[in-house]
């Protein structure tokens, strides 16, 4: 008898477990232990995730994120009502540091999903001429 692979999950899938938090390959394990460190493995299925890097694209997408959800009712408020630009401050910045936050973990998991799914360590380098 031939022993048959599980087939990968597909990128949507994938990425859609790691934005939970999850394996992207079983869907059961933690991808993320703590806030924002990538478990060596996972507890469920045994697949190696402390190899993949993400770098600065999580941040980055996170940033891309937050500022598109923030600067749309940043500007229609100043527009229509004009408060104070202390009260904006203070506002703005508590909203953006809490979507930031709450945002970035997920960010990180899909990130990392995609990585997995695309078979991509992070750490290729482009070859100089």
């Amino acid at each position: 008898m031939t022993m048959i692979e599980k087939a990968p999950p597909r990128l949507s899938l994938a990425a859609l477990r790691g934005m939970l938090g999850r394996c992207p390959s079983c869907g059961e394990g933690k991808l993320l232990q703590g806030y924002l460190k990538v478990v060596p493995s996972c507890p469920s299925c045994g697949e190696a995730y402390g190899h993949l890097r993400a770098d600065d694209m999580p941040p980055w997408l996170t940033v891309f994120i937050v500022a598109h959800i923030v600067i749309p009712p940043m500007l229609y408020l100043e527009q229509v009502y004009q408060p104070n630009v202390w009260l904006q401050s203070i506002g703005w910045s508590v909203a953006s540091l809490a979507l930031t936050l709450a945002i970035l973990p997920r960010c990180k998991g899909v990130v990392l999903a995609l990585m997995w799914s695309l078979k991509s360590e992070g750490s290729e380098r482009e070859e100089t001429p």
